[in-house]
């Protein structure tokens, strides 16, 4: 299990930007050559990534390129620069059929990733709609919602409560439950007004999401608290595990704790929560590569 409660775009053309990141406190960075980098500042954001990763300094962080699509006159150079770099995966935008992760994997293993997992954006009506026909791949091993962009191509409109983008969200999270996949969701844009924001995430944790997308460092503080666990709700697992595993030693198949009853899902529930506490424990913050 790899936490991803924050995740946080940085844009590849933005040196300052990067060398900032290495002390801010997220679980993964997106080190960005698509949406955030201008088409006369694609080569050398693509060489400013470059020499970031070599210089090292982010810890455990996750840490993973965003391409242009291969439809793009960068797509191309951008995976033969990485692929077979020490980074932890390749994010392509757009994705709406297998036929496009197959291109991108067969480029990817020519240019030494052939072991390198991708992560997808879905941002357009098609690639929700058409989710489970090709994220089930075994090299995919994220999603990340694009909600900017698929407002756009929906023709709707942004709101407060992203109400009229309940079906499409829903719809991803039960696809990647149902492949076993990772999703993050979209970022939110305002990121002066962090009420609204620890609202959206809170809308996205109740829904489901792994995770967060996020545009500024300012937001990935409530991001961890949100789309992590307590020290309270750790601790509940524990006991629940605790008196699980005791209920089976005595061959029953139910617990009691704190006068409810414990049953296998509940276990397997808190299970998935102490392994992610487990994981998170062992992740650092920064100054190492």
């Amino acid at each position: 299990m790899r936490p991803r409660r924050s995740v946080l775009y940085m844009p590849g053309a933005n040196t300052r930007a990067m060398e900032k990141a290495r002390d801010i406190p997220c679980d993964a960075i997106i080190f960005d050559l698509e949406d955030a980098v201008s088409p006369d500042s694609k080569a050398s954001a693509r060489h400013q990534i470059g020499e970031a990763l070599q210089t090292g300094g982010y810890g455990d962080r996750e840490l993973v390129v965003r391409c242009n699509g291969l439809d793009s006159p960068w797509g191309a150079e951008d995976v033969m620069a990485f692929a077979g770099t020490q980074i932890a995966a390749l994010l392509f935008p757009k994705i709406e059929a297998r036929q496009q992760i197959i291109d991108i994997l067969d480029l990817m293993d020519a240019h030494g990733g052939s072991n390198k997992p991708v992560w997808l954006m879905i941002e357009t009506p098609r690639g929700v709609l058409d989710l489970r026909l090709f994220a089930d791949h075994p090299r995919v091993e994220a999603l990340v919602m694009g909600t900017s962009d698929l407002v756009k191509e929906l023709h709707a409109q942004h709101t407060e409560t992203r109400h009229n983008l309940d079906y499409a969200l829903q719809s991803c999270v039960l696809v990647a439950r149902a492949i076993g996949k990772d999703i993050l969701d979209g970022v939110h844009l305002d990121f002066r007004d962090e009420e609204a924001f620890r609202q959206i995430c809170t809308g996205g944790r109740q829904m489901g999401f792994d995770g967060k997308t996020l545009i500024h460092p300012t937001q990935v503080q409530a991001a961890n608290e949100i789309f992590g666990y307590s020290d309270v709700e750790i601790a509940q697992a524990q006991a629940t595990l605790n008196v699980w595993e005791a209920a089976l030693a005595e061959g029953k198949g139910v617990a009691v704790l704190d006068g409810k009853l414990v049953e296998n899902l509940h276990a397997a529930e808190a299970e998935r929560i102490m392994s992610f506490a487990r994981a998170l424990g062992g992740h650092k913050s920064g100054g190492e590569n």
